[in-house]
Protein backbone atom coordinates (compact mmCIF):
# COMPACT_ATOMS: atom_id res chain seq x y z
CA UNK A 1 0.00 0.00 0.00
CA UNK A 2 1.40 3.39 -1.01
CA UNK A 3 1.85 5.72 1.96
CA UNK A 4 0.29 9.08 1.08
CA UNK A 5 -2.27 11.57 2.36
CA UNK A 6 -4.08 14.82 1.52
CA UNK A 7 -5.35 17.49 3.93
CA UNK A 8 -7.28 20.61 3.04
CA UNK A 9 -8.97 23.68 4.48
CA UNK A 10 -10.78 26.73 3.12
CA UNK A 11 -9.22 30.07 4.01
CA UNK A 12 -11.33 33.20 3.76
CA UNK A 13 -8.81 35.26 1.80
CA UNK A 14 -8.13 35.72 -1.94
CA UNK A 15 -5.93 33.10 -3.59
CA UNK A 16 -3.01 35.52 -4.20
CA UNK A 17 -2.87 36.40 -0.50
CA UNK A 18 -3.01 32.74 0.58
CA UNK A 19 -0.35 31.70 -1.94
CA UNK A 20 1.94 34.52 -0.73
CA UNK A 21 1.40 33.34 2.85
CA UNK A 22 3.27 30.15 1.96
CA UNK A 23 5.66 31.44 -0.73
CA UNK A 24 6.91 34.49 1.20
CA UNK A 25 9.46 33.64 3.95
CA UNK A 26 8.51 36.69 6.03
CA UNK A 27 4.94 35.42 6.25
CA UNK A 28 5.87 31.72 6.57
CA UNK A 29 7.94 32.54 9.66
CA UNK A 30 4.95 34.33 11.17
CA UNK A 31 3.02 31.11 11.75
CA UNK A 32 4.96 27.97 10.74
CA UNK A 33 8.76 27.78 10.61
CA UNK A 34 11.17 29.79 12.78
CA UNK A 35 13.57 30.25 9.85
CA UNK A 36 13.12 30.26 6.08
CA UNK A 37 16.20 31.14 4.03
CA UNK A 38 14.28 32.50 1.05
CA UNK A 39 11.09 32.49 -0.98
CA UNK A 40 9.88 29.28 -2.61
CA UNK A 41 11.32 29.98 -6.06
CA UNK A 42 11.20 27.10 -8.53
CA UNK A 43 14.57 25.35 -8.89
CA UNK A 44 15.98 26.55 -5.57
CA UNK A 45 16.72 24.83 -2.29
CA UNK A 46 15.67 26.71 0.83
CA UNK A 47 16.50 25.98 4.45
CA UNK A 48 13.70 25.70 7.00
CA UNK A 49 14.05 25.35 10.78
CA UNK A 50 11.65 25.07 13.72
CA UNK A 51 12.09 26.41 17.24
CA UNK A 52 9.05 24.53 18.63
CA UNK A 53 10.03 21.72 18.83
CA UNK A 54 13.68 22.54 18.14
CA UNK A 55 14.66 21.31 14.66
CA UNK A 56 17.88 22.58 13.07
CA UNK A 57 17.78 23.92 9.49
CA UNK A 58 17.06 21.33 6.82
CA UNK A 59 16.90 21.56 3.00
CA UNK A 60 13.64 21.84 1.08
CA UNK A 61 13.89 21.54 -2.71
CA UNK A 62 11.42 23.69 -4.66
CA UNK A 63 10.60 21.62 -7.75
CA UNK A 64 7.72 23.53 -9.34
CA UNK A 65 5.84 26.75 -8.72
CA UNK A 66 2.74 27.97 -10.55
CA UNK A 67 1.79 31.32 -8.98
CA UNK A 68 -1.50 31.20 -7.09
CA UNK A 69 -1.99 27.53 -8.00
CA UNK A 70 0.82 25.10 -7.03
CA UNK A 71 3.98 24.71 -4.96
CA UNK A 72 5.73 21.34 -5.33
CA UNK A 73 8.48 20.50 -2.83
CA UNK A 74 10.65 17.49 -2.07
CA UNK A 75 12.60 16.76 1.09
CA UNK A 76 14.10 14.00 3.18
CA UNK A 77 11.31 11.74 4.33
CA UNK A 78 13.13 10.75 7.50
CA UNK A 79 14.38 7.35 6.28
CA UNK A 80 17.44 6.37 4.30
CA UNK A 81 16.97 7.45 0.67
CA UNK A 82 13.29 8.30 1.12
CA UNK A 83 12.57 11.61 -0.56
CA UNK A 84 8.97 12.67 -0.09
CA UNK A 85 6.95 14.85 -2.43
CA UNK A 86 4.81 17.67 -1.02
CA UNK A 87 2.18 19.14 -3.34
CA UNK A 88 0.43 22.32 -2.19
CA UNK A 89 -2.54 23.38 -4.30
CA UNK A 90 -4.36 26.71 -4.09
CA UNK A 91 -7.83 26.92 -5.65
CA UNK A 92 -9.89 30.07 -5.73
CA UNK A 93 -13.38 29.25 -4.45
CA UNK A 94 -14.59 32.82 -4.99
CA UNK A 95 -13.07 36.33 -4.82
CA UNK A 96 -12.60 36.10 -1.04
CA UNK A 97 -11.85 32.43 -0.30
CA UNK A 98 -9.30 29.81 -1.24
CA UNK A 99 -9.20 26.03 -0.86
CA UNK A 100 -5.70 24.91 0.15
CA UNK A 101 -4.79 21.24 -0.12
CA UNK A 102 -1.50 19.62 0.82
CA UNK A 103 -0.62 16.10 -0.27
CA UNK A 104 2.54 14.20 0.61
CA UNK A 105 3.81 10.84 -0.64
CA UNK A 106 6.98 8.82 -1.07
CA UNK A 107 7.72 7.12 2.24
CA UNK A 108 9.05 3.60 2.30
CA UNK A 109 6.38 1.04 3.09
CA UNK A 110 7.86 0.15 6.46
CA UNK A 111 6.61 0.60 10.03
CA UNK A 112 8.90 3.63 10.34
CA UNK A 113 7.62 5.06 7.03
CA UNK A 114 4.03 4.62 8.21
CA UNK A 115 4.78 6.42 11.49
CA UNK A 116 6.55 9.25 9.66
CA UNK A 117 3.65 9.66 7.22
CA UNK A 118 1.14 9.90 10.08
CA UNK A 119 3.31 12.48 11.80
CA UNK A 120 3.58 14.59 8.66
CA UNK A 121 -0.15 14.31 7.99
CA UNK A 122 -0.85 15.88 11.37
CA UNK A 123 1.94 18.40 10.82
CA UNK A 124 0.58 19.62 7.49
CA UNK A 125 -2.95 19.90 8.87
CA UNK A 126 -1.53 21.92 11.74
CA UNK A 127 0.34 24.11 9.23
CA UNK A 128 -2.71 25.00 7.14
CA UNK A 129 -4.80 25.68 10.25
CA UNK A 130 -2.02 28.00 11.46
CA UNK A 131 -1.99 29.63 8.01
CA UNK A 132 -5.75 30.17 8.29
CA UNK A 133 -5.45 31.77 11.74
CA UNK A 134 -2.53 33.94 10.61
CA UNK A 135 -4.19 35.24 7.44
CA UNK A 136 -7.74 35.59 8.76
CA UNK A 137 -6.95 36.83 12.30
CA UNK A 138 -3.27 37.84 12.41
CA UNK A 139 -2.35 35.35 15.13
CA UNK A 140 0.37 32.70 15.44
CA UNK A 141 -1.28 29.48 16.65
CA UNK A 142 1.99 27.54 16.60
CA UNK A 143 3.70 29.68 19.25
CA UNK A 144 3.71 27.76 22.52
CA UNK A 145 2.22 24.56 21.04
CA UNK A 146 5.23 22.32 21.57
Amino acid sequence: MELKFRVQVKIQKPVAEVFDGVYNPKKLTGYFVSEASGPLVEGTTVQWAFSEPPVPPFPVQVRQVIPNALILLTWDGGEDNAETRVEMRFESVDAQSTLVSIAESGWKETPKGLALSYGNCGGWMHMIMCLKAYLEHGINLRKGCF
